[in-house]
């Protein structure tokens, strides 16, 4: 499977994130899947990337052509695209995946993170999504997220569209055993229609 990881390229953050980071890359590779990333040298990133190379797992980075400074970008990608725009590089990581994991990040992962629910939500993708929850990280989101079903800002359904996972075991265990189910936006209507 081919999992796509967005996260933090942070070289700053706290070790433990780091730490976390590269077991997860460690058991994709261990379990014989592959990575699709932004192709980040540093923090969460770069942090998976080197656990998914230690166990031989294939990795591929996509990253825009201005993130040209030394050091930027992981050197050891199997693959490395480059793109003109975000937008592009968004797009191929999302063609180029059959999962996602939301690893703890910044803007970057969020807006990431957000736009991937979004596509499912309108039917775009059938694709797993998972939230790593690591150290209680997206606590806040996820408060957030069901602040706004309380609201009727979004349908109870939404919170279906994703996993929360406080492990990477239980992340993988989710992506390797998830059974695609299309989200019914019709049915989405009707139900704003009768709240």
């Amino acid at each position: 499977m081919n999992i796509c990881v967005f996260g933090a390229s942070s070289a700053i953050i706290d070790e433990i994130y780091i730490k976390a980071a590269g077991e997860l890359g460690e058991e994709m590779a261990k379990r014989g899947h592959n990575l699709v990333f932004g192709a980040g040298a540093e923090g969460v990133m770069g942090a998976v990337a080197r656990g998914v190379k230690k166990f031989n797992g294939k990795i591929t980075g996509v990253a825009p052509t201005f993130f040209n400074v030394d050091g930027v970008l992981y050197e050891h990608c199997d693959n490395l695209i480059r793109t003109e725009t975000m937008r592009e590089r968004k797009q191929i990581m999302e063609d180029s995946a059959d999962a996602f994991i939301v690893a703890p990040g910044g803007i970057g992962t969020f807006e990431e993170f957000f736009e991937i629910l979004t596509l499912k939500q309108l039917g775009r993708h059938e694709k797993a999504i998972v939230i790593f929850n690591f150290n209680s990280y997206y606590d806040d989101m996820i408060t957030m997220i069901n602040s706004a079903v309380d609201k009727h800002f979004m349908t109870a359904a939404c919170k279906e569209l994703a996993f929360v996972a406080h492990s990477e075991k239980e992340a993988l265990d989710y992506l390797e055993s998830y059974k695609p189910q299309k989200y019914n936006i019709l049915e989405l209507r009707n139900l704003r229609t009768k709240s």
